[in-house]
């Protein structure tokens, strides 16, 4: 699913599609459930995948980077008839996401290693799953999303754009260290990945926690060139 923390002393963190120091899978594993309760009702979250929905032929072929609890992003993709390979670092994440959603495939692996054939998707999802990563990994993610692509496929990414690179803090009560990029600097890391932009979304999001504080949320749907 989605999201983190804003503030540098919070310290943004998305779902589990990574490992770094401390790992992804650590802090998922432990968050679990409570986080699609916190960010579960992120409507721009969900105005951002039925945009992806109108632009996707039925039965496409899509990777969810990071894909948390399964829920929103795999179950909606799933209910719509489409075939979904979800991607998480954790394990806790994927055995929640593989019985809430038993109609995609859940596998726990780190993004940065698995094997993507080219060309071999027809979408990608990577909903606040980079931050975790250095601003290198990053690209290469997105560089790897799009070799994964068939021509004029199409990328849903988010992101919490902010300036920030290996800031500690504290995301849910669990210890993070965070790396992003500003709203302008992540649209050409997307662009120089090999997309063209076609939509762009800022919105401020509090989650449903006792912790939640606003937070910037960058909404990007891009296709391959």
């Amino acid at each position: 699913m989605d999201e983190e923390q804003g503030q540098p002393d919070q310290g943004p963190s998305g779902p589990g599609g990574t490992g770094q120091d401390p790992t992804a899978a650590s802090v998922f594993d432990a968050l679990g459930a409570d986080y699609e309760r916190a960010f579960g009702g992120s409507a721009a979250h969900r105005a951002s995948l039925e945009s992806l929905l109108e632009r996707i032929a039925p039965g496409s072929r899509v990777l969810d980077v990071g894909s948390g609890t399964g829920r929103p992003t795999a179950r909606t993709l799933a209910d719509a008839g489409h075939e979904v390979l979800g991607v998480d670092v954790s394990p806790v994440m994927v055995d929640i996401a593989s019985r809430q959603v038993p109609g995609a495939e859940f596998r726990c692996a780190d993004i940065r290693e698995l094997h993507l054939e080219e060309a071999s998707f027809d979408a990608v999802c990577v909903y606040f799953s980079l931050l975790q990563l250095s601003r290198a990994e990053q690209r290469d993610v997105l560089h790897r999303s799009a070799r994964a692509l068939r021509p004029g496929g199409h990328l849903a990414v988010a992101t919490v754009p902010l300036d920030l690179e290996g800031v500690s803090g504290v995301f849910m009560g669990q210890p993070v260290r965070v790396t992003s990029f500003g709203e302008d600097a992540f649209a050409d890391v997307v662009t120089e990945a090999g997309f063209t932009v076609l939509e762009r979304e800022s919105t401020l999001f509090t989650p449903t926690h006792p912790a939640g504080v606003p937070e910037p949320h960058l909404f990007l749907l891009a296709r391959r060139h």
